[in-house]
Order: C-alpha cells, then structure tokens, then sequence
C-alpha cells in the first residue's frame, strides 16, 4: 500500500510539471495570434473567430483606416504613433467587447471587425459611436494628439446573405476608400455586389497589387 502511495505522490511533481509546460505553451500560442502593439488578433485568428460572429445573426463587417496617422508619425515620432496605435486598439476592442465582436489589426493604422447590428438605423447608429471613440484625444508625453478615420462598412444576415468573410471585406473596403476619398467619416455597401476590379485578391490600385499606386493615407 505504502509503495503505491509513494508511487502516486512520486507522479504529482510530473503531472504539475506537464501542467505549467502545457499552461506556458499555451500562452505562447495565444501570444503568436495576438498583435504585439494593439493586443488585437492578427489575420489569421481574425479569419477564424469572425465567421463565428457572422453566424450568429445580424452582423456588419468594419474596415477602419485612420487619417492624419502619417502626419503624426512625421512630426512627433513613430513611438507617438504607436501610442495611438495601442490606444485605437484598446478603444476598438472595448467597442467589439460592447457589440459581441472582434476585431484585427491589418497592419499599419488600419484595421477591420466584425460585430453584432440588428438593423440598418443601428448599424448607422453603431457606425458614429465607433467614430466618436476613434476621434477622442490620445496624450502622449504631455502632447494631445487625435485622429480621424475613415470607415466602411457592409451588413449581412446568414439567414438571406450568402457570401464569405473575404467578399464582406472587400466591399467594407471599397466603401472604407469611398469615404477617404470624399472626406466622409463613414459610407456603407448598398447592396453585395464588389463595385471595384481585383487584383491578387485586393482592391485594384491598392498596395500590393499589381498596379497599385495609391498611398494607403
């Protein structure tokens, strides 16, 4: 009896031990999904928790890029960009947290989400509040800096709508460029239809496509 004791108490040090290795790697696993400066899912992370979101109900898909970014990073530095960076982060998350979304960094300052909306009037509604925490002041170093942003997006309903993740993006995407390029602080798709040719994938005359030579402002 003693011995099977001292065997199972001898096993307890191996199986905490296994315990915390499997505990560590798992934070480094979900360290690897997470973006370094904003805490945000990276692509591939997003690319599987929204499609959840999308079948859970009425849903709207975000593509957000912030304005005046670049002229912040020019004057005062890329470490007060980076705080603006985070903060925006932190504020789209808390708003996705609100809204039973998520969210990801692109890269750069854009980003994209997907959240819960249950009509058009709350998508517009949803659409200004995200807006008006973008645009709150960000203090860096005793400096008050604040951003616009541009922002498109498209609803959906899986009950009626049948088109993925990627499509959803593209048209928020192309509503999001309408926007930056009117001076609007936000524009939605009227129907499911792209309205701009691809190119590898993207919106034509975006960077990093084949004829891209626009500047992501």
């Amino acid at each position: 009896m003693s011995e099977v004791l001292f065997a199972a108490a001898a096993g307890v040090p191996m199986a905490a031990g296994w315990s915390v290795h499997a505990l560590r790697l798992h934070r480094r696993i979900e360290t690897a999904r997470r973006d370094p400066l904003t805490g945000l899912w990276t692509r591939d992370a997003f690319a599987q928790h929204a499609p959840k979101v999308l079948a859970g109900g009425r849903s709207a898909v975000y593509v957000i890029d912030l304005d005046r970014f670049k002229e912040i990073n020019d004057t005062h530095g890329h470490a007060a960009g980076d705080a603006v960076i985070a903060a925006t982060g932190r504020r789209l998350a808390e708003w996705a947290a609100v809204n039973g979304g998520t969210v990801v960094r692109l890269g750069g300052d854009e980003f994209a989400a997907v959240a819960r909306v249950y009509s058009l009037a709350d998508l517009s509604w949803t659409l200004s509040e995200l807006t008006r925490a973008i645009e709150q002041p960000v203090t860096v170093d005793g400096r008050t800096l604040t951003v616009g942003a541009s922002i498109g997006a498209v609803a959906y309903d899986p009950a009626t709508d049948d088109v993925d993740l990627s499509t959803l993006l593209r048209l928020a995407d192309e509503q999001m460029y309408a926007a930056k390029r009117s001076g609007a602080d936000w524009l939605t798709a009227l129907d499911l239809t792209p309205q701009s040719a691809t190119a590898n994938g993207r919106r034509a005359g975006r960077p990093g496509t084949a004829n891209g030579t626009e500047a992501a402002a």
